[in-house]
């Protein structure tokens, strides 16, 4: 286990020596003699989990060094240790020092132990508050950002408006139905919300013509799964989200694209995507063809489970259309696609 970096400041060079001896074998202990050589110490050696200062020194006091020190390293857990102890100074320190805790000379050992083990476990709360912030400022900007690669596609293809959001919905109440976790539901929304990403590189001719595609023209359509998981192949998603992607259109009897996988070397999560996506795909209307329907699309997750869909993934699919509130909330969303999800 790394040792914990710890500063003690004294202009008394046996205390200070007293401090190397009693704490060096559990921490990594630093000192300093003087306030203006513990703000050197820090800018070169830090950061500090515990800084322990004493009061009285030449110079800056321990109260003014500890308020520099608290804008210096705001995360550092400030003590003072002094053997001038009164309330004046009491209140001092914790106003202008924002000092964790006030010990007085002589302090004995164990009770220093104490102190820092005390300041240890608050540096570590601190810093997984300021860590647990930067990740959900992270959360937000990646949902933005993905939200805006949805966007940016679905401008390019207006018949797709609310298509893989939509998929992204249902594939989530499909895992939540399958007992998946929070987390392993979140990783899904977000490979719903990308699974069509590859298709910015498809004409947007081809996405938009009226008429059958030529067999040519689909071909290139069918490269949007390998493009969008080489799109996002970089990103580093705790979930394997470029695979999941890469995967959407294969079918466990080996007829889908672009690998031809089969069975359980499909992702369970690009096979509940699978479903999701054709369920929305034949009930929406394309340039190519009016909708099919949702009875018709139900009717093919029916008639191929356990040949080209999961037969788990799609036995909760029926049964969640089966679910009148369900049906009537995802039939309102397809005669709407271009309501917002707030909305």
């Amino acid at each position: 286990m790394t040792k914990r970096k710890i500063l003690f400041v004294d202009d008394d060079a046996q205390a200070l020596a007293s401090f190397r001896r009693q704490f060096s074998m559990a921490h990594d202990v630093h000192t300093a003699a003087s306030a203006k050589e513990a703000l050197e110490v820090m800018a070169r050696e830090g950061p500090f989990t515990v800084v322990v200062s004493d009061l009285k020194m030449p110079g800056m006091d321990g109260i003014d060094f500890l308020a520099r020190a608290k804008e210096m390293a705001p995360e550092t857990v400030r003590v003072l240790l002094t053997g001038y102890a009164d309330m004046d100074n009491a209140v001092g320190a914790v106003n202008e020092g924002g000092i964790f805790r006030f010990l007085t000379k002589p302090c004995p050992q164990d009770m220093l132990e104490k102190a820092l083990g005390d300041a240890t476990e608050q540096y570590d709360l601190v810093y997984a508050r300021k860590e647990l912030h930067s990740l959900k400022r992270f959360k937000n900007a990646m949902e933005g950002v993905i939200a805006g690669f949805s966007s940016l596609l679905e401008a390019r293809d207006p018949y797709t408006a609310g298509h893989q959001r939509r998929v992204a919905e249902l594939s989530c109440r499909i895992a939540e139905d399958m007992g998946f976790a929070s987390d392993h539901v979140d990783a899904l929304r977000i490979a719903g919300l990308l699974h069509d990403i590859g298709k910015v590189y498809v004409p947007a001719d081809f996405l938009n013509r009226p008429g059958r595609l030529r067999d040519q023209e689909f071909s290139i359509i069918q490269l949007h799964a390998d493009i969008g998981a080489d799109i996002l192949a970089p990103v580093e998603f705790d979930w394997p989200i470029s695979t999941i992607i890469r995967q959407h259109h294969e079918r466990l009897d080996g007829t889908g694209y672009p690998q031809g996988l089969e069975a359980d070397d499909i992702l369970l999560e690009s096979r509940i995507i699978a479903v999701a996506d054709v369920v929305d795909a034949m009930s929406s209307h394309r340039p190519y063809r009016a909708s099919l329907g949702l009875d018709k699309a139900l009717d093919e997750i029916g008639s191929n489970a356990g040949k080209a869909y999961d037969p788990e993934v799609a036995k909760v699919c029926l049964d969640l259309f089966a679910d009148g509130d369900f049906l009537k909330e995802f039939s309102a969303k397809m005669e709407h696609p271009f309501v917002s999800p707030g909305a």
